[in-house]
């Protein structure tokens, strides 16, 4: 089985994949952090020299191989890899995949972002609070409509464990 878990960036994903693959003994894949180790660049240096676009572009290939991969694993996808070409389809037509959307509140993603703007390139040019809060209600609105199109949403709070239990909860 491939879990795939989505949800916009700093609502946990990552922090929620591993204590998830702790938990079920199934491998923990960062879709950000494969990417880097396949083309030996991080992605603030990715975007900074090749841009956005190519970014999506090697973002989409390096989703097309793991899911047409055999193994079981779980993914944590960068933010916005639901919302370009038709990855969100893809994701839940593929046989054998959940998808979970771990859905945050913007002052949470706020308070969680605030002091790590330099490593997110979509923020890093963000001055203020406001202009962050701002920036994240208006990307929430875009991409919810990918988002929600995943196989459960679940509610994230500050208690990882009760989102992994859900998360398991759903996939037996």
């Amino acid at each position: 089985m491939k879990i795939i878990l989505l949800g916009y960036m700093a609502c946990g994903k990552s922090t929620i994949g591993e204590v998830l693959s702790r938990f079920t003994k199934v491998e923990f894949i960062d879709l950000d952090k494969f990417i880097e180790k396949k083309y030996n660049s991080t992605l603030v240096d990715i975007f900074k020299t090749k841009g956005e676009l190519f970014f999506r572009k090697v973002e989409r290939l390096a989703l097309l191989e793991l899911l047409n991969s055999d193994k079981s694993f779980i993914l944590s996808l960068g933010g916005g890899t639901p919302c370009y070409y038709d990855n969100m389809d893809l994701i839940v037509q593929t046989k054998n995949v959940k998808s979970f959307y771990l859905k945050s509140s913007i002052p949470e993603l706020v308070r969680r972002l605030e002091f790590e703007k330099e490593e997110r390139p979509l923020i890093s040019h963000l001055n203020s609070k406001e202009q962050l809060i701002e920036f994240i209600g208006k990307h929430l609105f875009e991409r919810s409509f990918f988002y929600n199109k995943a196989h459960f949403v679940i509610e994230i709070n500050n208690d990882n464990k009760v989102a992994v239990h859900k998360i398991i909860a759903n996939l037996y």
